[in-house]
Parts: C-alpha cells; sequence; structure tokens
C-alpha cells in the first residue's frame, strides 16, 4: 500500500495534460520541507520558486478552495488556513518603543 506524500499537490488539482509530463514543477523537483518549513526566511525562498510555475494559479486556487492549514501553495503562505503576506517568525515579537501608559520620568 503506498500513499501520496503530502507535499504532492498533483493530487490536489488536475495538472493539464501539456504539463503532466513534465518533472520540473518546483515542488516536485525541490525539497518538501521548503513548503512547509517554520523558518520565514525559507518560506520566502519557496514563494520564488513559485514565481514562475505554470501551474501556480490553479495551485493557489485549489489551496484557497480546500482551506490548506499551512505551507507555501501557489506562490502565498497559508496559516491556518489563511493567506498571509509573510510568516513570522517564532517567539514574542520583538519590544518596540516604551510600554503602553508609561511615560517619561521628570
Amino acid at each position: 500500500m503506498s500513499s501520496a506524500p503530502a507535499f504532492a499537490p498533483s493530487g490536489a488539482f488536475a495538472i493539464p495534460e501539456e504539463l503532466a509530463d513534465e518533472c520540473t514543477l518546483p515542488c516536485r523537483t525541490g525539497d518538501p520541507d521548503l513548503w512547509f518549513a517554520e523558518s520565514p526566511s525559507v518560506l520566502q525562498q519557496a514563494k520564488q520558486l513559485c514565481a514562475g510555475c505554470p501551474v501556480r494559479e490553479p495551485c493557489l486556487a485549489g489551496a484557497i478552495e480546500r482551506q490548506e492549514p499551512w505551507g507555501v501553495w501557489g506562490g502565498e503562505i497559508f496559516d491556518r488556513g489563511v493567506v498571509v503576506s509573510r510568516k513570522r517568525g517564532r517567539g514574542r515579537p520583538p519590544k518596540s518603543g516604551s510600554p503602553a501608559g508609561q511615560g517619561t520620568a521628570a
């Protein structure tokens, strides 16, 4: 019994017949971890690889329809089923400015 890898978008939507034999789709030839990385910079690399992909638009449309929980699909980052412009790094965001409600001492 074999199962398709979770990262292979080919099972997620129909690839046009003229592209079916093409093995140059970035998500099929690259490291699958790239598309589901935790690092924002690695996810940006995956987005760049998607930019020239011939099936980017149907991939994105399928991911939106399926509400993919996470990963890069069709050149966009999904987080909890929603397209986000960029993924925030792990941990707390850096502090910026002074805490609310505290003024400067006179």
